[in-house]
C-alpha cells in the first residue's frame, strides 16, 4: 500500500475526471469529488491547492496517456509492416480493435469537455490541448506524406486536414455513441475512416 498519498491523489483524479465527463467542470464541485472519491476535504487540498490545479493535473495526465496511445500504435504499426500504406491502415485498425472491445459507450473526451467550458480555464490548459492536437496532426501528416509519395491519392486532398479527420471521427463518434447508447459506434466510424484511406491510396482497387 503506497505511503506517499499517491493512491489518494489517484482516487481524487479518477473521481473528478469521471464527474467532469458526466456533468461538466462547472457542475463538478469539490464536495461531489470528495463524495465520489471517498476522501476528506483535507486530503483534497493536501494534493491540490485549488480546483483549477486539479483541472491542470487532469489535462496533463489525459494528454500524456493520449499521446502514449498515439505513439504506441504508430510504433506497433511500423513493426508489423514496412509498407507505409499498410502501416497507416494498421495504425487506424489498432484503435478500431480497442474500440470494438467496449461494452459501454465511451465516456467522452476530457479535451472536449474543457473546450465546451473554455472560459473557466486559463491559457495553460488551452495550450496543453493545442499541443496535443498538433502532435496528432504532425505525426499522422508525416505518415500520410510518406504514403502519398509512394501511392499518389486518387483525389486532391490536404494531408493536414486528412490527419485531423481521425480526431474528428473520435470526437463525433463519442457523441453519437452516447446518444444512441451503442458502444460499437466508435469502432464502426474508425472502420469508415480506414476504408476511406484504403480507397484513397490503394493502387490496385480494380484487381479486388
Amino acid at each position: 500500500m503506497p505511503r506517499d498519498g499517491s493512491s489518494t491523489r489517484l482516487r481524487i483524479m479518477d473521481a473528478a475526471e469521471a464527474l467532469i465527463l458526466e456533468k461538466g467542470f462547472a457542475a463538478t464541485s469539490v464536495d461531489r469529488i470528495l463524495e465520489r472519491a471517498q476522501v476528506t476535504k483535507g486530503s483534497f487540498f493536501y494534493h491540490f491547492d485549488t480546483k483549477q490545479a486539479l483541472a491542470e493535473a487532469l489535462v496533463d495526465r489525459y494528454s500524456e496517456l493520449d499521446l502514449s496511445h498515439l505513439h504506441g500504435n504508430l510504433e506497433r504499426a511500423r513493426t508489423l509492416s514496412r509498407d507505409p500504406l499498410q502501416q497507416l491502415l494498421i495504425f487506424v485498425s489498432l484503435f478500431e480493435e480497442s474500440a470494438r472491445a467496449l461494452t459501454e459507450p465511451y465516456p467522452g473526451c476530457l479535451f472536449a469537455s474543457y473546450c465546451y467550458e473554455s472560459d473557466l480555464f486559463d491559457a495553460r490548459i488551452h495550450e496543453v490541448i493545442v499541443r496535443n492536437m498538433q502532435t496528432w496532426r504532425t505525426e499522422i501528416s508525416q505518415l500520410l506524406s510518406v504514403v502519398a509519395k509512394r501511392y499518389p491519392p486518387r483525389l486532391d486532398v490536404d494531408l493536414g486536414s486528412l490527419a485531423d479527420a481521425i480526431t474528428v471521427v473520435f470526437e463525433g463518434a463519442f457523441i453519437v455513441s452516447k446518444t444512441h447508447r451503442d458502444p460499437q459506434v466508435v469502432a464502426q466510424q474508425l472502420r469508415h475512416y480506414r476504408n476511406y484511406l484504403d480507397l484513397l491510396f490503394s493502387p490496385d482497387l480494380e484487381a479486388r
